[in-house]
C-alpha cells in the first residue's frame, strides 16, 4: 500500500509540473491557447524581441504579405530599442507583456512575479503609449498564483499549440515543416524574433522560415490574424 501511495504522489507531483510548462496545460488556471473548433485562422506570436535587427527584418517580411503578428516584448529590450517597437505598432501588429528581464516564473515569489509583470508595462507605456493587455509567461512556466497576479494587473494569459521550435538553431526548412505538421486550423505558433540571453542574436531562419510558412498557409486558405483578433472570433463562436 506504501509503494501505491508514493508511487501516485510520484505520478501526481510529476503531472503538476508538467502542467506548470506544458503550453496548452489548464489546470492551474484559464490561458488562451487557439480556438478549438476547426478554423482558417491562424496567429503568428513572436516572443523575446525587440531584437535589433532581426525584428525590423521580419517586419519587412510580414509587410510583404500584408500579414499582421502579434509580439511579445521584454522590457528590458523595450527600454533599450523603443524605436523598434513604435515600428511594430506603426505597422498595425499588436504588442503583449512578456516580463520585464524573462525569469521562469515558476520559481517567482508573488512580489517578483508582480513587479516583473509591472515594469514591462511600463517599459512599453513608455515607448508607445496604450497597449494591448496580452501576457506571455517565459518558457510557459506558470503556477496558479502567476495567472491570479496577471488577471489583477488586467493582463490575459496567452500561451501557444504550434511551436517551430527555432530556438534549437534548425533551418528555415524544418522550422517550416515542424510546424506544418502542427497546424489544423485556429492554432496560436510560436516562433523568437529574438532571445532572452541577449540583443542581437540571430533569427535569420526564422524570418526566412516566416516567409515560407505564409506562402504555403496561404496557398491552403489559412488567414493570419493577431491574437486579439482570434481571441474575437472565438468569444463570438461561443456566443454563438
Amino acid at each position: 500500500m506504501l509503494a501505491l501511495a508514493l508511487a501516485a504522489t510520484a505520478a501526481a507531483m510529476s503531472a503538476a509540473g508538467y502542467q506548470s510548462m506544458a503550453a496548452t496545460g489548464q489546470w492551474y488556471g484559464k490561458t488562451f491557447t487557439g480556438i478549438r473548433r476547426r478554423s482558417k485562422q491562424l496567429a503568428l506570436t513572436y516572443d523575446d524581441g525587440p531584437n535589433d535587427p532581426h525584428t525590423l527584418r521580419l517586419l519587412e517580411v510580414l509587410a510583404k504579405h500584408n500579414v499582421k503578428a502579434t509580439f511579445f516584448l521584454i522590457g528590458r529590450y523595450v527600454e533599450q530599442r523603443p524605436g523598434i517597437v513604435r515600428e511594430v505598432v506603426n505597422e498595425g501588429h499588436v504588442v503583449g507583456n512578456h516580463t520585464f528581464s524573462h525569469p521562469n516564473l515558476i520559481f517567482a515569489s508573488a512580489r517578483q512575479t508582480r513587479t516583473q509583470l509591472q515594469e514591462c508595462q511600463q517599459a512599453i507605456t513608455q515607448a508607445i503609449g496604450q497597449h494591448s493587455p496580452l501576457f506571455r509567461p517565459p518558457f510557459g512556466g506558470r503556477r496558479p498564483g502567476t495567472l491570479r497576479i496577471a488577471r489583477s494587473l488586467g493582463l490575459a494569459p496567452v500561451m501557444w499549440n504550434v511551436s517551430g521550435q527555432d530556438w534549437k538553431g534548425y533551418s528555415a526548412d524544418e522550422i517550416k515543416q515542424r510546424i506544418r505538421r502542427q497546424l489544423r486550423g485556429g492554432d496560436v505558433i510560436l516562433l523568437h524574433d529574438g532571445s532572452h540571453i541577449d540583443m542581437g542574436v540571430d533569427r535569420s531562419q526564422t524570418i526566412l522560415a516566416t516567409d515560407l510558412l505564409i506562402l504555403d498557409a496561404k496557398s491552403e486558405g489559412f488567414e493570419f490574424v493577431t491574437i486579439r483578433e482570434m481571441m474575437n472570433t472565438s468569444a463570438v463562436s461561443r456566443e454563438g
